[in-house]
């Protein structure tokens, strides 16, 4: 019944940034925060971020904290992570993902999930 949708992924250098957007649709009244995920080859997926419905609560992995900002606009149904001073590390498939969880940084909890954009930063 939700539907989320990832965008602006792409190649970028060492110390780059890009913003990438997770567009939802269907009923998405029953759900409540967002997060993001990432995925290498061979590797789980890991957690990078995390939002509460009304944005007033943040939660970033140690490897992205001071780096990555999580945002929503919930008149627009959309999501956000920016992504500053990005280094090779951070190449990924990123996800976003939705919980009826006030928060969570499990991906187990998360009961939709976009079909991922990939990021390539380069050295």
């Amino acid at each position: 019944q939700v539907q989320l949708v990832e965008s602006g992924g792409g190649l970028v250098q060492a110390g780059g940034s890009l913003r990438l957007s997770c567009a939802a649709s269907g009923r998405t009244f029953s759900y409540s925060a967002m997060g993001w995920f990432r995925q290498t080859p061979g590797k789980e997926r890991e957690f990078a971020a995390a939002i509460s419905w009304g944005g007033g609560s943040v939660f970033y992995a140690d490897s992205v904290k001071g780096r990555f900002t999580i945002s929503r606009d919930n008149a627009k149904k959309e999501g956000y992570l920016q992504m500053n001073n990005l280094k090779p590390e951070d190449t990924a498939v990123y996800y976003c993902a939705a919980t009826r969880k006030s928060s969570s940084q499990s991906a187990d909890q998360y009961d939709y999930w976009g079909q991922g954009t990939q990021v390539t930063v380069s050295s």
